[in-house]
């Protein structure tokens, strides 16, 4: 199956699971509303793809299961962006084309609907129809990825590290952790759904890292090459923030270097992944295309 049909079939489950799963859990009207307004701005669904795309490439079903884990996710990757916008974070105004969380409901209540994705998303994987061993380990790893040793330390980090010089050493362990561990956590989801054994997970994970540094790479060049109507949300920030970006400290031309060999890793490690665990990599590598420049 093609990655335009893959999508077209399972992302609208997803979109089901979570907005009805907010609605059934959600007693304040004005904070579903907020809520809402953020989850239905779309963007790419990139992480629930990923995760989806691995059970898929492990030729397992797609349960009802599978597509309450990937909701879940979203939720987490929705309330981070919501919080990111704020005036004390990141400032912007622009996100997913539009207007942000709090320039429409104010600061209060964006934080807010923040807090609600981020509870309800481990509501939503506490109920999936997962089977329990499976569930709790996703339950830890989705607090680990998305919390104080993962995104949110990554988050941190990217926070302390403006107006300073950092090396590509410490530029890359801010966003392994800001960027790349929630994608991490969508691959190894995958596999843990498709009950893959450690040796799998862990090439998982290594291919996950090269993934989660491309797309980074990939969305800081974005930030001074696109326009806002390209990529939804403003352009050109980074720069006037102060933070550290690979453009930046690689000039252009070395950070599509520095892309091109992170993109060339992770189809090596999908390489392995089908030469030696029989996995179906078509999904992944045409969803890897997309990210080159």
């Amino acid at each position: 199956m093609a990655l335009a049909d893959f999508q077209e079939k399972h992302l609208p489950v997803v979109e089901k699971e979570l907005l009805n799963f907010l609605q059934e859990q959600t007693s304040e009207p004005i904070l579903l509303e907020a809520m809402n307004y953020s989850v239905k701005a779309g963007g790419k669904r990139l992480r629930p793809l990923l995760l989806l795309a691995v059970v898929a490439g492990f030729q397992k079903e797609i349960t009802t299961g599978a597509y309450q884990t990937a909701a879940a996710l979203e939720m987490i990757h929705t309330y981070s962006l919501i919080h990111d916008d704020l005036p004390a974070m990141d400032d912007d105004t622009l996100r997913r084309g539009q207007a942000t969380n709090h320039v429409v409901y104010g600061e209060a209540l964006a934080i807010l609907a923040g807090d609600g994705l981020l509870t309800e998303a481990f509501h939503l994987l506490s109920r999936a129809q997962v089977p329990a061993s499976e569930k709790l380990l996703l339950l830890q790893l989705l607090a680990e990825k998305a919390g104080a040793k993962g995104m949110v330390a990554g988050q941190v980090a990217d926070i302390q590290g403006e107006g300073q010089q950092l090396d590509l050493a410490g530029l890359a362990a801010i966003h392994r952790r800001k960027t790349g561990d929630l994608l991490t956590f969508s691959l190894l989801a995958g596999g843990i759904l498709a009950q893959q054994d450690p040796a799998v997970l862990t090439v998982l994970e290594q291919l996950a890292q090269h993934v989660g540094l491309a797309f980074q790479i990939r969305d800081d060049l974005l930030d001074v090459v696109a326009t806002p109507e390209e990529v939804g949300k403003t352009t050109g920030h980074d720069a006037v923030a102060g933070k550290n970006t690979y453009p930046g400290l690689l000039g252009l031309e070395g950070a599509k270097k520095a892309l091109a060999t992170e993109l060339a890793q992770a189809s090596g490690k999908l390489t392995t992944m089908s030469q030696e665990y029989a996995f179906d990599t078509s999904l992944l590598q045409e969803l890897l295309a997309k990210f080159e420049m």
